[in-house]
């Protein structure tokens, strides 16, 4: 099968019908992938450079790309063979945008180095958090978009996540997993982009540790599978390795109030027991806790938690 190569100019910020390159199915693709902030935030931003910032040029994704054979009613089938980061990453609390976003007005960024050599990470390598506090997260590389255009006409933005993918930060797809995506137009028109080097589920903050990245995909057309009408996922490992967590919750008859909450509760631990201000909790909980639902039956509440995993606490640095 033949092997493509989509370079970083070949962006998009709406899901475009307008294909920059046709392959076979089975094909393979390499693309070129700028950050979440299309390349305007750079290693040396600082916290007054956010202000000239606009989330409208946020999330800029590469492609498309026109799959020979594909039709409606098809699914299209994405291997991820292999992601790469760059060595560096940045989180921003930025206005109006999180979960938190009311109570977090004011703006701030933490630029990462990435440490790519890894050592217990299983060659994924880590990043400080606060080196100084021995907080240490593992990097677990993957794309938060991935997505093929709607059946709709019209300009659908890439920042929300929908039926057909897009922007769906799902952090177990990494290398050697595979999505599946419901094909609305011919061809599929697949596109791909907004790189993390880690992150919780939920991005409560609204970024993870974003980062440009390089990152190999193989595209096939399937037949005969109707029930896929959103994506579906394989991984072949869940996400909870590391196997000890501290787990906050929230209780509310409001699923959104509730998740909020269990946020609120995670960064008040965070303060009282590892030392950090509000917005660094934030900031950690965005990049390293987990949201998890743990009770949506018996109304009039629901029970919504956050996991911290405790392996990321505790560490020296060398």
């Amino acid at each position: 099968m033949s092997v493509h190569t989509i370079s970083r100019t070949q962006v998009h910020q709406y899901w475009d019908n307008r294909p920059i390159i046709s392959v076979k199915s089975g094909d393979t693709i390499s693309f070129d992938c700028l950050d979440a902030s299309g390349g305007v935030i750079t290693p040396t931003v600082t916290k007054a450079d956010l202000a000239l910032l606009s989330l409208s040029g946020f999330n800029k994704v590469n492609g498309p790309v026109h799959v020979e054979g594909a039709a409606p009613g098809d699914t299209l089938q994405v291997d991820v063979i292999d992601i790469e980061t760059a060595d560096w990453g940045w989180t921003a609390i930025l206005s109006g945008f999180g979960l938190l976003a009311d109570e977090f007005p004011e703006q701030e960024i933490k630029v990462w180095k990435l440490n790519k050599s890894g050592e217990e990470e299983k060659g994924y390598g880590y990043a400080w958090f606060d080196e100084g506090k021995g907080i240490k997260i593992p990097l677990k590389p993957f794309s938060g978009e991935m997505g093929v255009a709607p059946e709709e006409k019209g300009q659908y933005s890439t920042i929300p996540p929908y039926a057909t993918g897009g922007n769906i930060d799902l952090k177990h797809l990494t290398a050697g997993s595979t999505v599946y995506l419901p094909v609305k137009v011919d061809g599929g028109l697949f596109s791909i982009g907004d790189g993390h080097a880690a992150q919780g589920d939920g991005e409560v903050c609204g970024t993870a540790i974003e980062t440009p990245t390089k990152v190999t995909v193989r595209l096939t057309v399937l037949k005969n599978k109707p029930y896929v009408q959103t994506p579906h996922y394989h991984i072949s490992k869940v996400a909870d390795e590391s196997g000890e967590f501290y787990g906050t919750t929230g209780v509310a008859p409001d699923i959104r109030e509730a998740t909020r909450d269990a946020v609120r509760n995670m960064i008040k631990y965070l303060e009282a027991e590892h030392g950090l201000t509000r917005t660094e909790a934030y900031m950690l909980c965005s990049v390293a806790g987990d949201l998890r639902m743990h009770e949506v039956v018996d109304m009039p509440n629901y029970l919504i938690g956050m996991m911290i995993p405790k392996p990321i606490f505790g560490h020296r640095s060398s």
